[in-house]
């Protein structure tokens, strides 16, 4: 019998899950763009309806941990991450870690919420701008949310969009022009919330123009992610949070 070499495959750095909701089209591609080489990523997705409301998002919590029990079974992931920072505000960490923990019960758990409070805590900033593509009544959860832990919200604007369908075809010059106008000079920091946003694109051209970090849900996704999974590297591209921490 012929021998068969094997050795640890194209991921043998770390391998890491993403749980989406069904309609998701952004999220995707920018890990891809963000991911080391070694570094495997993988997707399943939850039932949601596409309209974006507080109710819809709260429905589909059971549905986080039947997903996530689809990603690689039977084989190991480092890290299980929520994609979603709407619905990880209206579910609540809590139970996105516990719904999480029984689909991979062996890996490491993240939302994209946890992950861009971890950014703005590395990069050592409290007082913040909010930039959404959401509902009122969405960000004032998120507002209420992130104020519960700590940080100082000076000003918040969302876009009014319900459909997730309608937010991934906002431009990325769009999505520029808004977040100018929603920063403000007391603000550390801008954050724009939302994965189905292509505001990856933007941030090298905004923390140029404004001066100041800018932290986008995706870019904080990926970098929680890695560094959970116990990579470290760094990037030049998309801004100081993958360039220094």
């Amino acid at each position: 019998m012929r021998e068969i070499k094997s050795d640890a495959g194209r991921h043998n750095r770390a391998k890491i899950g993403f749980v989406l909701l069904a309609m998701e089209q952004t999220i995707e591609d920018d890990m891809f763009t963000l991911r080391p080489k070694g570094v495997g990523i993988h997707f399943t997705r939850a039932p949601m309806a596409n309209h974006i409301s507080v109710d819809t998002l709260a429905a589909m919590a059971s549905g986080i941990g039947d997903a996530a029990s689809l990603l690689l079974p039977e084989e190991p992931l480092d890290v299980v991450c929520y994609a979603c920072t709407s619905g990880s505000v209206v579910i609540g960490e809590d139970r996105v870690f516990a719904e999480l923990n029984r689909g991979k019960p062996n890996a490491r758990t993240t939302s994209l919420i946890t992950s861009v409070m971890r950014a703005l805590d590395a990069l050592k900033v409290r007082r913040i701008a909010i930039a959404t593509p959401y509902l009122a009544e969405v960000d004032a959860i998120e507002r209420s949310y992130m104020a519960a832990h700590g940080f100082e919200i000076v000003h918040m604007q969302g876009l009014g969009i319900e459909n997730d369908a309608d937010m991934v075809r906002v431009t990325p010059e769009a999505i520029l022009d808004f977040a100018l106008s929603v920063d403000r000079p007391e603000a550390e920091a801008l954050f724009i919330s939302c994965g189905a946003l292509r505001s990856l694109d933007v941030i090298e051209e905004l923390e140029h123009r404004l001066g100041k970090p800018v932290v986008t849900s995706n870019q904080a996704m990926m970098w929680d992610c890695l560094r959970l999974a116990g990579i470290t590297d760094q990037r030049n591209d998309y801004g100081i949070l993958l360039r220094e921490h």
